[in-house]
């Protein structure tokens, strides 16, 4: 059932499980050590403190492993390596908003800043800005994405949305536009405005779901899914160190073309 849900709305929630509860406890406690770091907080506090965007900064092994955790575990876990295999995992990030997110974020222009606040400035992940005209092209080829909250928060706590079905309109407009291209050479392709018009296709078309979720829950969202952080809502609920969520976002391994084909 959760397998079918991540094929047709782009997302699918696990419920809570006592053995991905205890990681994410020890999880915390270990970001919290490095977001302390001065290092860490000069990088990556951004939109007038209220975002800590946090890429790379929980110290896990690649199974997932933190300081008194053991491997990731639980059935959001299970399900992705099921479908895209046995991945290693990245330093993950963590993700942490405060009341007042957002703000303008450092060299945002008032149009970004406008997406930011009324489309949750939504993406897709791996499309990366490049150059001075910030050009989308395919820099990072993700498997899945993978967010295990950290905190326990209120629903308008700047909660992680997604587009419901998204995926698959971005999936058709990727493969139109890469079609003739190996893929080894996607990457070198200028995919801005192909994203763009997709962009607004989903809008027109697709529900906007925001996905609260609470420490041994698991959210899965499908790689090509468009998704986004929402604005903090007035009286929202939070502890003082923000609400704050692990996410996991595995690579395919080489240049093949898992990242349209695969499920």
């Amino acid at each position: 059932m959760v397998e079918g849900a991540l094929q047709s709305a782009g997302w699918t929630r696990f419920a809570h499980d006592a053995g991905l509860a205890r990681w994410a406890e020890a999880a915390k406690a270990a970001a919290l050590v490095r977001m302390a770091e001065p290092a860490h907080r000069a990088e990556w506090l951004q939109c007038g403190g209220t975002w800590f965007v946090g890429v790379d900064t929980l110290p896990n092994d690649a199974d997932g492993s933190v300081a008194g955790s053991g491997p990731l575990t639980g059935p959001g876990y299970d399900l992705a390596r099921r479908l895209y295999g046995a991945l290693p995992l990245h330093a993950g990030q963590v993700s942490v908003t405060w009341p007042g997110y957002p703000q303008p974020r450092k060299g945002e222009g008032e149009a970004a800043f406008r997406y930011r606040q009324r489309r949750d400035a939504a993406h897709v992940d791996g499309l990366l800005a490049v150059g001075p005209d910030r050009l989308r092209m395919l820099k990072e080829r993700h498997a899945y994405i993978l967010g295990l909250p950290l905190t326990e928060a209120g629903a308008g706590a700047s909660p992680l949305t997604v587009w419901e079905g998204s995926h698959e309109i971005m999936r058709a407009a990727f493969a139109e536009a890469l079609a003739d291209t190996p893929s080894e050479k996607w990457g070198d392709v200028d995919l801005t405005e192909v994203y763009k018009a997709a962009r607004r296709d989903v809008f027109d078309r697709c529900r906007r779901v925001p996905l609260a979720a609470r420490p041994g829950e698991a959210i899965l969202v499908h790689r090509l899914a468009l998704h986004g952080v929402a604005p903090w809502e007035a009286g929202a609920e939070a502890p003082p160190e923000g609400r704050m969520i692990a996410y996991f976002r595995p690579e395919f391994r080489g240049s093949g073309d898992d990242w349209l084909r695969a499920p």
